[in-house]
């Protein structure tokens, strides 16, 4: 059973104020009657040793002081003279005072006058005598004092106990009922205590608890500067640390993993890239390989036979430098080797000059050939790469015209950029393929692209081009055919 803090310490004060009122209580009972008795003695020295020092012999000379003892101490004060007649008495008046030898008057109340043995104490001693004696005929107990004074007089002072006795059952009887009231209203302010105490305790662990489930925006309000407060900064302080400290740490797995898809996507890319090569070149190193074969053992003996084998091989050869050159030219992009040399030049001349240059294969193929070109646009780019990208992107809609053989290339502005867009009729690319068609060696039809020559490098090379440049390029399904695009920065 999970036992709480406060539960705790709740019990543990109130056991502790039980115990203070117990233990009060307790001391009361049994020593506060003694600590009256050895107070009232106390008490009675001080007033012999005042009398002492005030009386000269004549009692009413220092009657006041003697009314005010009695009346506010309660006591009973005698003065006898060394033969032990009666000088003074309390509550006699003068006249009824009487002058001889000391002794107890038959049948008069005079219960406050101690024994002669108390007296012959007295007369022995130096310093004064205190004794208790018993009035058996009043029931009482008194605490007596008999002393010498300075003149050779006695002075006799006593005080009943019953006062003390009812005092301190009195006193006992109060301590026992404010201790429990103070019990009372003691465990109402400590619930209210441990309430207020446990409160930040609770708050600490609900934060704690949450930084368990890594959820670090708890923070403890810290409004103290004691152990509780400095407990709470140090908590905030060890939240903030252990966030950044995991957020770190997830920046790193996620880096790591980052490495680790990149790693995984350069192996895949790798084994494809080895895979697609060899296949590439398998073909014409077969037919390479198979068309020398015939010539050297004379398969066919006609010159045309021979020149059709030897064009062939020609042919093969020239696809395979042309592979080989496209995949050198990639990879020295994607590393970066090759540095653009950006230059200002005029847009619409180098596609008007590309045109020209591709103008027999669009004449031969009978497609009709238009042009939108909405001013004349200066760039700033690597001419070179500007004039591949135009070339690839001519070619391939050559290739891939379908019956109507239609071509529009169109120059316009984008915001601070020339797009040049090169549209082809012909079938849709699957939007699945949109995406893939700039990856090295990736084929829609493979069939068709091996039929006019294509190694599946160009569109890469725009990709590879395009993202040294820094801009943007891209194909779009439009009606009736397909548009590809990029874009060149203007000169400034």
């Amino acid at each position: 059973m999970k036992s709480s803090i406060k539960l705790k310490l709740f019990t543990a004060i109130s056991c502790l104020t039980l115990l203070y009122v117990l233990l009060s209580w307790f001391l009361n009972d049994q020593f506060l009657a003694k600590y009256y008795y050895l107070n009232k003695e106390s008490t009675l020295k001080e007033y012999y040793h005042e009398i002492n020092e005030n009386y000269d012999g004549e009692p009413f000379d220092i009657l006041l002081n003697l009314e005010k003892i009695e009346r506010t101490e309660g006591l009973n004060i005698t003065i006898l003279d060394s033969s032990m007649y009666i000088k003074y008495i309390s509550s006699l008046k003068e006249e009824e005072f009487f002058h001889e030898p000391f002794k107890k008057p038959g049948g008069s109340d005079y219960s406050f006058i101690p024994d002669i043995t108390i007296l012959k104490d007295a007369q022995n001693s130096t310093q004064p005598v205190i004794v208790k004696s018993t009035d058996r005929r009043l029931n009482s107990d008194f605490i007596n004092l008999v002393g010498r004074l300075n003149n050779g007089d006695y002075l006799y002072l006593n005080t009943p106990v019953v006062a003390i006795e009812e005092s301190a059952a009195i006193a006992n009887k109060f301590s026992l009922i404010t201790g429990l009231f103070i019990m009372v209203i003691g465990v109402l302010i400590v619930f209210f205590f441990t309430n207020r105490f446990t409160k930040p305790i609770l708050r600490l662990n609900e934060i704690a608890q949450a930084m368990v489930k890594l959820d670090f925006g708890k923070k403890y309000p810290v409004r103290t500067y004691d152990e509780i407060g400095e407990l709470g900064s140090s908590i905030n302080s060890l939240s903030t640390q252990l966030e950044k400290s995991i957020n770190e740490l997830r920046q790193a797995n996620e880096k790591l993993m980052e490495d680790i898809e990149r790693e995984r996507k350069i192996d895949d890319m790798r084994k494809e890239f080895i895979s697609n090569v060899s296949h590439e070149l398998k073909t014409p190193i077969a037919l390479i390989q198979g068309y020398a074969e015939g010539l050297k053992v004379n398969v066919n003996e006609s010159e045309e036979d021979k020149d059709f084998y030897c064009n062939v091989i020609i042919d093969e050869s020239a696809k395979m430098n042309k592979l080989v050159k496209q995949l050198l030219e990639l990879s020295q992009i994607d590393a970066g080797y090759t540095r653009l040399e950006k230059t200002d030049f005029d847009l619409n001349e180098l596609v008007e000059f590309v045109l020209r240059k591709n103008m027999l294969p669009i004449k031969e193929k009978n497609i009709q050939l238009t042009q939108e070109i909405q001013d004349k646009f200066t760039v700033n780019a690597d001419i070179d790469r500007i004039e591949q990208i135009i070339v690839n992107y001519l070619v391939n809609a050559i290739n891939h015209a379908d019956q109507r053989k239609e071509i529009n290339v169109k120059l316009e502005k984008t915001g601070q950029k020339a797009r040049v867009s090169v549209f082809n009729s012909g079938t849709p690319i699957p939007e699945e393929a949109l995406d893939k068609i700039w990856t090295s060696f990736y084929k829609v039809d493979k069939a068709r692209t091996r039929s006019y020559g294509g190694t599946g490098l160009g569109l890469s090379i725009v990709r590879a081009t395009q993202e040294q440049h820094g801009n943007a390029y891209g194909v779009q399904n439009v009606e009736n055919g397909v548009e590809f695009w990029f874009e060149v920065d203007l000169a400034e």
